[in-house]
């Protein structure tokens, strides 16, 4: 935008200046041959006075040397039937017709033009009285008046480009402010404002834009207020099924609901924790893939020894850390492994693989017939929401991976995602 703004400046004021300094330059030009004819006739006519007192030849040679035209050589007295007084550069034809006509006239001559002044004696004759003007003299000061019209027609164009590119800079200035606090806003940062600056236009767009950011964020308080509040309720359907796992007699059944139930009070207390500290509070959290998949098969291998599934964890030996909460890796995996037992039937076997390169889980039942509805909430089918395949995929976008639904070697389903490799 500022460059366009300089170029469109520098073609306006150089139109404009060229349409004054052409007119001018030929002006110029004009006024220097015109004065430099002025004092052609100036001179000429200071002679035709002596020539009315006396036309004597000593006197006419004496007059013509003490003029400046003549002392440079440029002036001569033409009288009838006598050589020139001074030194022509005109042929004789030109002092002829002048003589006739008895009018003064330009005529040409080399490097230049005579100023041709005819005037009758006393006596009757005609005398023409020739001034020699050089083409350097009719040219004298035009090439400094064009230097000096060239100087400021630079200026005038530096000038206004500079301006433009002052204002430019304003522009270009507000723009790249609510630009980068539009991408801030979009990260995550809510306190982001724009400071109204620049042309009214766009003071009224940041304006704008901070009522949006206040809007947004006393939105998401109410929104992070209102899953606290939720997360709170469930607290007392918690406590009573934690109170039935601690009646039920002991064994491996009554160790996994009190598994669960803690695990479920956990989640509950860092969904409250975290939804009223906010994203900002919480800052940038990685979480190591392979530890989470750890616990949850300790929880999950309970419920496959009951079913009597075969199952193997292929990897594993290296960290896989990824940009996200424990609680949400939690929810990835619960995800994909439940998503094993809700869709296939019991002893049906199922296969783990996690490396830096991805985490897949693979089963040997039916598959998936319609990958693409399996991640659109509530209409996956099977009974489904599809909620648990649309986490999946929301953790693959966040650690900038994809997510796969294909055919698993096992014959049945693969869900997992791949990590973008650096």
């Amino acid at each position: 935008m500022r460059w366009a703004l300089n170029r469109l400046a520098l073609a306006i004021t150089s139109m404009v200046a060229l349409a004054f300094l052409v007119p001018l330059a030929v002006a110029t030009r004009q006024i220097a041959h015109d004065r430099a004819v002025s004092d052609a006739r100036q001179q000429a006519t200071s002679l035709v006075t002596v020539l009315g007192v006396d036309a004597d030849p000593t006197l006419l040679t004496n007059a013509v040397a003490s003029t400046a035209a003549g002392s440079a050589g440029r002036l001569a007295v033409h009288l009838p039937e006598v050589d020139p007084i001074g030194v022509s550069h005109t042929d004789a034809a030109q002092i002829n017709i002048a003589a006739q006509d008895r009018r003064s006239v330009l005529a040409p001559a080399p490097d230049g033009v005579a100023y041709l002044q005819p005037t009758v004696l006393t006596d009757g004759r005609t005398v023409v009285v020739e001034v020699y003007v050089p083409d350097s003299e009719m040219q004298r000061g035009v090439w400094t008046a064009w230097l000096v019209l060239g100087g400021l027609a630079v200026l005038l164009v530096a000038g206004s480009v500079a301006l433009a590119d002052r204002l430019g800079g304003q522009l270009v200035k507000a723009t790249r402010q609510l630009a980068g606090s539009t991408r801030r806003l979009g990260g995550g940062d809510l306190a982001t404002r724009v400071e109204p600056i620049g042309p009214r236009e766009l003071q009224d767009a940041a304006n704008a834009f901070n009522t949006m950011a206040d809007d947004l964020h006393g939105l998401l308080e109410r929104e992070r207020e209102l899953a606290a509040d939720l997360s709170h309720r469930l607290r007392t359907p918690l406590t009573a099924l934690r109170l039935d796992a601690e009646a039920m007699p002991p064994g491996p059944v009554a160790d996994r609901m009190r598994q669960a139930c803690d695990l479920l009070d956990s989640e509950l207390e860092e969904i409250i924790t975290g939804t009223r500290r906010g994203s900002q509070a919480r800052g940038p959290e990685r979480t190591d893939l392979v530890e989470v998949l750890a616990d949850r098969l300790a929880f999950w291998s309970v419920l496959a020894e009951d079913q009597e599934r075969p199952w193997e964890v292929v990897g594993g030996d290296v960290p896989v850390m990824l940009p996200q909460s424990h609680s949400e890796l939690i929810l990835v995996v619960d995800a994909m492994l439940g998503n094993v037992f809700s869709h296939t039937p019991e002893k049906t076997a199922f296969r783990v693989t996690i490396s830096p390169n991805g985490l897949l889980v693979d089963d040997a039942g039916p598959g998936i017939a319609d990958p693409a509805r399996s991640v659109q909430r509530g209409v996956s089918g099977a009974g489904s929401t599809g909620l648990g395949l649309d986490i999946v995929r929301r953790a693959a976008d966040e650690s900038g991976g994809q997510l796969v639904i294909a055919r698993s070697p096992l014959g049945g389903a693969r869900v997992g995602i791949l990590f973008a490799v650096s």
